[in-house]
């Protein structure tokens, strides 16, 4: 990480077009032709320009082949499905067109995997240029603008770490004490390439997530502005004061502690201006547009972008069961059956996954003839739509989802439950309202832990979480009976340090503070279970 850090100050002020996309250059040639010097002051005194610099960082959500080089090298969604690939309810299957096999396998825990290179390298690099942002910006600034540009870094930032911290090590509570990733903040930057730093542990990593969004919530609060009056073109890539709430009741949540991320899901809810998918709306293909009135914060993607005109190096290659890519020649994405059969038939998001006989309730004509043509195998994911909706489109331009309202509704109603309070009825009334009007659930506490869990993994399928609440939650990684391929059929023990990525090679070589003797185990994959 050390010997790129000189690209992170230019990535930071949106300079670098390969790591830009159509959205992020909103601003570019206000940024083009200044020193650094200048850059700084500009900052300071233009808030335009300090909008530049915060485009540039989004746009590291969407880079194109800036860390493999190969077809899984297309930013954070990347991240996401690869996380998710490691889980027990998106399968992958054993083919040349799945390039996510390694996670599938987990046989990526050695710190030359290309997992760890692009969690790694994407989360630092994005790191860096919040570090450059922050420290270009007043502390103490007035300028409601210039609150708002630096709370987008200082909530960025805490998100990357929060990434970081649930991918190399184990979760918060029981662990604090353990050895996480590298703390570098704008304090500490040109100390760290110079001297390098060692790991940090979990606490300290999370007492800054939690400094950061503190200072997010305060600063948006204080300038009053929303992305909305902000950016014109799909506002929802920056940071709302909704979306600060939600990302700290979704660290709380992770930390257990429970009053505070009830209380900042429910500011959450309160803060957003939009509202959960209807009721008519859930189960069919969607979440394919930021502009959905669900979505609190997502990735925004442009036709022009290098990941759409790749034709088939993107998220939606992938994930897209209705779209030319991958999936569509063979590299499908199906759904752990044991979890299909359990939603209940009154639900209407079982129409996200094809039955038994590849069939969808919920599908139109059109793209159940689609499946068919395509004889997609049973228990496909078929969740999101295609761009514009255009069944079989190469135009893989979706929109990614970060966050989405209904996330609050069921932290809100865990955390409420573990804190001692009426969790159930919170989740009674959300889903009932928006999922299965049939649904009744009677409990406290873990039961309903436990139930929003199985809630979330229906309505996150896909989306980069499940990993990170089976990790949260200290389950064991047990896909047997789901359909996983035999080789893949693994039931991991909850503490197994297979499910630890190693940090990459690169920063071995690169830290001096750091060895490979401080680094996580690089182990081999697990046994499958006959």
């Amino acid at each position: 990480m050390k010997h790129t850090y000189y690209l992170f100050s230019t990535i930071a002020l949106g300079i670098t077009s390969g790591f830009t996309g159509c959205y992020e250059m909103d601003t570019f040639p206000l940024d083009q032709y200044l020193t650094e010097e200048q850059k700084a002051q500009a900052k300071l005194d233009n808030p335009e320009v300090a909008q530049a610099g915060i485009s540039g960082i989004t746009g590291v959500f969407s880079t194109f082949g800036q860390v493999t080089g190969s077809h899984d090298d297309f930013g954070f969604p990347a991240v996401m499905l690869y996380s998710d690939s490691r889980g027990i309810d998106l399968i992958g299957d054993d083919t040349g067109y799945n390039w996510f096999y390694p996670g599938a396998a987990m046989n990526n825990t050695t710190p030359t995997a290309a997992q760890t290179e692009l969690c790694w390298t994407n989360c630092y690099k994005q790191i860096f240029a919040c570090n450059s942002a922050i420290k270009s910006i007043s502390a103490d600034t007035e300028d409601p603008l210039l609150q708002f540009y630096l709370a987008q870094a200082k909530a960025i930032r805490a998100y990357d770490y929060l990434i970081l911290a649930q991918t190399y090590q184990f979760t918060y509570a029981g662990n604090e004490d353990k050895p996480c990733v590298m703390l570098v903040t704008e304090q500490n930057a040109e100390d760290y390439a110079a001297k390098g730093a060692g790991r940090a542990s979990v606490k300290e990593i999370y007492d800054q997530i939690i400094s950061d969004l503190d200072s997010a919530v305060s600063l948006l609060s204080a300038s009053g502005l929303s992305p909305e009056e902000v950016l014109v073109s799909k506002p929802k890539r920056f940071i709302s004061l909704a979306t600060a709430y939600g990302l700290r009741a979704r660290a709380r949540l992770i930390m257990n502690h429970w009053e505070e991320a009830a209380t900042d899901a429910l500011a959450a809810i309160e803060n957003f201006s939009g509202m959960p998918m209807s009721l008519s709306a859930a189960g069919r293909p969607g979440l394919n547009s930021i502009d959905e009135s669900n979505w609190m914060w997502g990735i925004a993607i442009a036709p022009t972008d290098r990941v759409v005109t790749s034709g088939i190096v993107n998220w939606p290659s992938h994930m897209g069961s209705f779209c030319y890519g991958y999936a569509s020649v063979g590299a499908w994405r199906t759904v752990n059956k044991l979890l299909y059969d359990a939603i209940p038939d009154t639900d209407v998001r079982k129409g996200w996954v094809l039955d038994g006989n590849s069939k969808s309730r919920n599908l139109t004509a059109a793209q159940q003839a689609f499946v068919d043509a395509y004889e997609m195998p049973p228990y496909t994911q078929v969740k999101f739509a295609p761009y514009g909706n255009m069944l079989g489109t190469s135009e893989n331009a979706n929109d990614i989802p970060l966050m989405r309202i209904e996330e609050m509704y069921y932290i809100a109603a865990e955390a409420t439950a573990m804190a001692g309070g009426d969790g159930a009825s919170i989740l009674n009334s959300f889903v009932q309202s928006y999922r299965n009007p049939s649904f009744a659930f009677s409990g406290g506490g873990q039961a309903v832990q436990e139930e929003c869990w199985m809630q979330r993994r229906i309505e996150f399928l896909g989306e980069g979480l499940a990993t990170y609440d089976l990790m949260r939650l200290k389950k064991d990684f047990n896909r047997t009976g789901g359909g996983w391929l035999s080789v893949f059929n693994y039931n991991v023990r909850a503490d197994d340090p297979v499910l630890l990525l190693c940090i990459p090679e690169s920063e071995e070589n690169g830290n001096k503070a750091f060895s490979s003797a401080d680094n996580n185990l690089s182990v081999g994959r697990p046994a499958a279970v006959i």
